[in-house]
């Protein structure tokens, strides 16, 4: 976990090594949920709904972003077909 202490040595540290400023900000969302289903038409229908909670990880799956458990909670219990695991099974390739 990085806190805020790191991101403040990270940005010094660009700043002075590279000459890069940069800024952070806060991000509304506290949990990330990788989203899934069998039905290609409810998945889309759930990426639509909730579209600006919604992003691809590095693999380009859908994960969902909530800001809180109660969010989440929320979400899943209208979500239809959808599983949504805290982490991701990664098999290797060939």
């Amino acid at each position: 976990m990085v806190g805020p202490l790191q991101l403040d040595v990270l940005k010094a540290r660009l700043d002075a090594e590279y000459a890069l400023p940069v800024e952070f900000e806060v991000s509304e969302f506290q949990l990330a949920r990788w989203i899934s289903s069998d039905d290609r038409k409810k998945l889309g229908a759930f990426i639509a709904a909730n579209g600006s909670g919604v992003a691809d990880d590095v693999d380009g799956d859908p994960v969902y972003l909530a800001k809180n458990e109660f969010y989440l909670g929320y979400t899943k219990e209208r979500a239809e077909a959808s599983s949504s695991p805290s982490i991701k099974d990664v098999k290797k390739k060939g």
